[in-house]
């Protein structure tokens, strides 16, 4: 039950920021930033994919996934299509990796260290998703900051 809902909101909270990265008016504000604004929408988008893609592509669904973190927060002006492909990249392995899943694996250890402290899987996913919830709403704020 708790892999189907966390498959939702995953899923429901990526298109959420495909629809946000589509309201920007003009291209180039998803990659501005102002006064103390520090990271673009498309620099947000780009961690948030990096952050799946590696936390649940790599270690759950055994991509061949490589980070690269701090480029998520370098790298600019990445055409609006191009980060909508790679979100939309990004829904499928998590759906794929998801549905490898079972309630034991919900239970077990998370394979890799992420915090001070060893966490389940379960424990690490709803983590994911309320990290993808968060980014979420700075990125409504920032497209409405910067183009209103």
């Amino acid at each position: 039950m708790l892999i189907q809902t966390l498959l939702s909101l995953f899923e429901r909270d990526l298109n959420k920021l495909i629809a946000e990265i589509n309201l920007y008016k003009k291209e180039e504000n998803i990659w501005r930033t102002e006064k103390n604004i520090s990271n673009s929408a498309g620099n947000l988008a780009l961690h948030l994919i990096g952050n799946l893609n590696t936390y649940i592509g790599k270690e759950i669904g055994k991509t061949t996934y490589v980070r690269n973190r701090e480029l998520e927060f370098s790298q600019k002006n990445i055409a609006r299509q191009e980060l909508i492909e790679k979100l939309n990249d990004t829904i499928s392995v998590v759906k794929k990796s998801l549905a490898t899943l079972t309630s034991e694996d919900l239970n077990s250890e998370y394979p890799i260290l992420v915090f001070a402290e060893k966490t389940t899987t379960e424990y690490l996913l709803v983590h994911l998703s309320t990290h993808l919830a968060y980014h979420l709403g700075q990125v409504n704020y920032h497209r409405r900051l910067i183009e209103e």
